[in-house]
């Protein structure tokens, strides 16, 4: 019987370590080799063609998203199935857009680990119990399927890194000195990503920075004062963002 090569792509070696030892236990299945980034994912896929890759989220470099679209383009043959920890409906849809095979949640049940790499290799597709049920429920309510919200993994490195800072409340200009770059050539992300995005204004970018967890407001601001002046008054960092809110909502006339 020709086994099932498996590729696995995690940055922590103690957890690959664990899953090469569930799947070698497996009659079916064989490790091709472990990477411990997306871009040695790439690498290894050309040298040791396993027939299904374990893809994890979120490691550092090279975006997963970019590696499996590397890998599908070069060799269709091989199914990526994303193993991750973040149950993001943003990045469920990224994977489906991009032609992954599924995506696996952590916590989820070794048998389903198991089926979704037969699944995957079969050709077919499998989606965490969990999130296919909220996938259900959302058709069901909006009686069809989910209109696409903008995505941070649509974004570039150095687009995600601009916006965090312009969120942040740090100028183009002090942006630009930051990297070493042109005030033109961060006008040009910036232009970039905010269509990307859909946003049209400082006060979206700042609201789509907190909601996608971009950046964090400190924990005081959820505090008992009651008018965004005091809590820039007193939570410096929160100021940039904050101003940026409350001006365009008083542009507004709200």
């Amino acid at each position: 019987m020709q086994k099932i090569r498996v590729l696995l792509t995690d940055d922590h070696a103690l957890f690959r370590q664990g899953l090469r030892t569930l799947l070698t236990m497996e009659p079916d299945m064989e490790i091709s080799g472990e990477a411990a980034s997306a871009s040695e994912a790439v690498d290894l896929a050309a040298q040791t063609r396993p027939d299904v890759i374990l893809m994890d989220i979120g490691m550092k470099g090279m975006s997963s998203f970019e590696a499996t679209r590397v890998i599908r383009k070069h060799r269709p043959e091989t199914r990526v199935l994303f193993l991750s920890m973040y149950d993001d409906d943003d990045y469920v849809a990224e994977c489906v857009e991009i032609g992954a095979s599924g995506y696996v949640l952590k916590e989820s049940a070794v048998d389903q680990l198991l089926a979704a790499i037969r699944e995957a290799h079969a050709g077919g597709t499998f989606l965490s119990p969990r999130l296919l049920t909220r996938l259900v429920q959302d058709f069901r309510t909006m009686g069809h399927m989910p209109l696409r919200q903008p995505r941070v993994a649509c974004l570039t490195k150095r687009e995600h890194e601009i916006l965090k800072l312009l969120a942040e409340g740090r100028s183009v200009k002090d942006i630009a000195s930051s990297f070493d770059l042109s005030v033109k050539t961060v006008e040009a992300h910036k232009f970039n990503l905010m269509r990307k995005l859909g946003i049209h204004n400082k006060a979206q970018l700042v609201q789509f920075a907190i909601q996608k967890k971009v950046i964090r407001l400190p924990e005081q601001v959820a505090g008992p004062w009651s008018r965004a002046s005091d809590i820039r008054d007193r939570l410096p960092l929160a100021a940039g963002p904050l101003a940026a809110i409350s001006h365009q909502r008083a542009a507004d006339g709200r």
